[in-house]
Parts: C-alpha cells; sequence; structure tokens
C-alpha cells in the first residue's frame, strides 16, 4: 500500500524495528505449527502495552485525580467566572491541596504517541507477502474484514474504554463517548483487518490495565 499520513516519515525508525519484530513474533508462531500473523499482532500489541504500563499507569493515576476534583473546579469557575486571576490563584492552590499536577497525564502520553503511531504505519503498510494472511473468519488481514466484526469490536471496545476511563461525565464528555467510537467503527470499515485487530487488541488492554490500575488505587486509598 502506499505511504499515508504527513508524518509518516517521523516514524519510520520505530515503524521498522515495529515491523521487525512483528517477523519474529510470525516466525515464532510458525514454529509452533500454526503461523499467524493475526496472533503475532495481538502478541506484539500486548508486548507493547505491558511496556508503556508504567507510563499508562502514571496517565490514568493524573486522570482520576483531575476528575476527583473537577465539582470543587467548577465550583471555583462559577464562584470566580468575572475574576480570571482570583480564580487561576484559587486553582493552583486547590491542585497544590490535593497533589494534582494538571499536566502529568500529558507527558506519559506524549511517550507513547511515537510508539502508537509507528504502530499504526507499521500495519497499514505492512507487507504480509505473496500468500493472503487469514487469521480466523477474516481472508486477509491486508484488506477490510467483510463481515465488519472487527469495526463492531473496535467501536464496542473504544466506548468501553472511554466509559471506564471518566468517573465524572459532563455533557461534553457524554458526546464525545458516543461520538468517538462510532467514529473509529466507521473509518475501521475500510481500514486493513490487521490495523483495526491491533487497536481492538489495544482497547481491550487498556481497559484490563485500568481495572487493575483502579483498583490498586482504590485499596491503597481505602
Amino acid at each position: 500500500m502506499e505511504e499515508v499520513g504527513l508524518f509518516a516519515g517521523v516514524f519510520a525508525p520505530i515503524e521498522n524495528l515495529l515491523k521487525f519484530i512483528l517477523g519474529i513474533l510470525y516466525d515464532f508462531t510458525d514454529k509452533l505449527g500454526f503461523g499467524s500473523y493475526g496472533l503475532a499482532i495481538i502478541l506484539l500489541t500486548i508486548i507493547i502495552k505491558i511496556a508503556l504500563y508504567p507510563l499508562t499507569a502514571k496517565q490514568l493515576k493524573s486522570m482520576k485525580a483531575m476528575q476527583k476534583i473537577q465539582p470543587e473546579l467548577k465550583r471555583l469557575q462559577e464562584k470566580f467566572k468575572d475574576k480570571p486571576q482570583i480564580l487561576q490563584q484559587k486553582m493552583m492552590e486547590l491542585y497544590q491541596k490535593e497533589g494534582v499536577n494538571p499536566l502529568a497525564g500529558c507527558l506519559p502520553l506524549l511517550i507513547q504517541m511515537p510508539i502508537l503511531m509507528a504502530m499504526y504505519y507499521a500495519l497499514y503498510n505492512f507487507d504480509y507477502g505473496a500468500v493472503a494472511p487469514s487469521f480466523l473468519w477474516i481472508p486477509s488481514l491486508s484488506e477490510p474484514d467483510p463481515i465488519y466484526a472487527l469495526p463492531i469490536i473496535s467501536a464496542a471496545t473504544t466506548f468501553l474504554q472511554q466509559k471506564i476511563s471518566m468517573t465524572e461525565s459532563t455533557q461534553q464528555m457524554k458526546i464525545m463517548m458516543v461520538m468517538m467510537p462510532l467514529f473509529i467503527g466507521w473509518i475501521s470499515l475500510n481500514f486493513p483487518a490487521g490495523l483495526v485487530l491491533y487497536w481492538s487488541t489495544m482497547n481491550v488492554v487498556q481497559i484490563i490495565q485500568q481495572i487493575w490500575v483502579y483498583r490498586k488505587d482504590d485499596k491503597e486509598a481505602a
């Protein structure tokens, strides 16, 4: 397939590394007697998410802390809506009191993005060879899912992942919880099945990690 995306070249080194690892994982499944690029994609996604877990945990804890103080932030915004300088001061005092850094969740996400984007480009352009790489009901991972099962799974797991993340939901967040999964499902209709398999697997692992981090955080708080 043709190279897609304006910044695809930026991620080329990581993309090539991921393709190399994907080939190794395929060879591993082949030695086990059931060579499968689908399983290799799932294994690679799990490996990436496990490697990024410390950053994911930091990001999730920051998100939860910010959601916890949202009611108080709203109260301050209403009370000092005509006094921006005082509002800024009160918000900083609230952050210090609760031990919350509003930027703490950004850095882990920024570090993860190059890897996640490189994975996107690696799978969008991946050369599976002369033989169509089938997986379960999918005739070829290089083509869209003919029965649209993976797009539905990608949309459903995106919705569930967002729902678990949002302990406090504003009206805008509720709209996003609906629109984002629908958008992901819609674009997945025309994406290569291998790419959608990666996205769906990433969502499932993310959901498991979120549940683990939140439960661990609640136990520590208790």
